[in-house]
């Protein structure tokens, strides 16, 4: 009769010849290289921990005011409470399996993230009023104030008169000279204009929207209070009346103060965000392939892609 003692080596055997326990141990000896080698990445117990501050609910509760509704619900701050955590278990989940690795629009995302970093980082200084002036006088074409005209106008077009149509307009212009604004022999000499016949008060770049660049800088030069042209556009040729003619001026410091201070500081954050981007290239080596010596030798290595996104 075998004794205990030679009971357990027997059974020993048996277990370890036990396939189940080959897959158990198997499993545990893979979770237990997957903790180390994931160690680093996950760091702490912390890494398993998610903590919701006060501040947390207090943006959530902003969020959802400045969407214009009413106070939330005890179900309706639980529901965002739980998509909150939903999401910051996703995210921590996904940097455990490397998804943020080579990943464009993450890419993309993290450099704007590090660009608006550099921008907050640029705490600037208040800048004296001596000195506002200072970059008032060299940047003052930047701040001019642009001229503004109210005019009259009557339309030939290139469709009714061809060549000829400057020519028609040159021909009006005798026959209306010394008359009014709104006289209707003058208009009784145009073609009906698709827009308007009257103007008030319209900046060089509002006419310039509508008449094109050119006829804008003619009207500018333009004597007001009488028919003066023809002046061409994009649609035809014209004659204006103009009743009041304001030019573009360089206005006085004291007039835009706010607007100049805004200028500098916007100036001063964008010199500081482009030094410390150059601070931060000068940490890596760039390594750039070398271009072709015929710049449409890329395009033949490219693959032929029929299709859109």
């Amino acid at each position: 009769m075998l004794s205990s003692n030679d009971s357990q080596p027997s059974l020993l055997k048996r277990l370890l010849r036990e396939p189940l326990l080959h897959f158990v141990l198997v499993g545990v000896a893979l979770f237990a290289i997957y903790r180390v080698l994931h160690s680093n990445a996950a760091g702490s117990s912390d890494s398993k921990k998610i903590v919701l501050t006060a501040d947390d609910l207090d943006q959530i509760s902003l969020m959802w005011r400045a969407q214009g509704r009413s106070s939330l619900s005890q179900e309706q701050l639980e529901s965002l409470l739980d998509s909150k955590i939903r999401e910051e278990v996703l995210y921590r989940e996904a940097l455990t399996l490397g998804l943020d690795k080579e990943d464009t629009i993450v890419k993309r995302r993290m450099a704007q993230k590090m660009d608006f970093l550099a921008e907050d980082l640029s705490d600037l200084r208040e800048p004296s009023r001596e000195e506002l002036k200072t970059w008032f006088g060299k940047n003052s074409e930047r701040f001019k104030v642009p001229g503004r005209a109210s005019f009259r106008h009557l339309y030939f077009s290139f469709d009714k008169h061809g060549k000829q149509t400057a020519e028609v307009a040159a021909d009006a212009l005798k026959k209306i000279t010394g008359k009014p604004s709104g006289s209707p022999e003058a208009a009784a000499l145009a073609e009906s204009f698709m827009f308007q016949d009257y103007y008030g008060d319209r900046s060089f770049d509002e006419i310039a929207k509508t008449f094109g660049p050119p006829f804008a800088k003619a009207l500018f030069h333009v004597k007001p209070g009488s028919w003066q042209g023809p002046i061409e556009s994009g649609y035809g040729w014209h004659l204006v009346f103009i009743d009041s003619l304001t030019p573009a001026r360089a206005p006085e410091f004291e007039e835009v103060e706010a607007d100049v201070k805004t200028a500098w500081v916007g100036e001063q954050r964008a010199e500081f965000k482009r030094k410390a981007f150059e601070a931060m290239r000068s940490g890596y080596e760039i390594v750039i392939p070398k271009a072709p010596a015929n710049p449409s030798d890329v395009a033949v290595r490219l693959p032929d892609v029929k299709g859109g996104f």
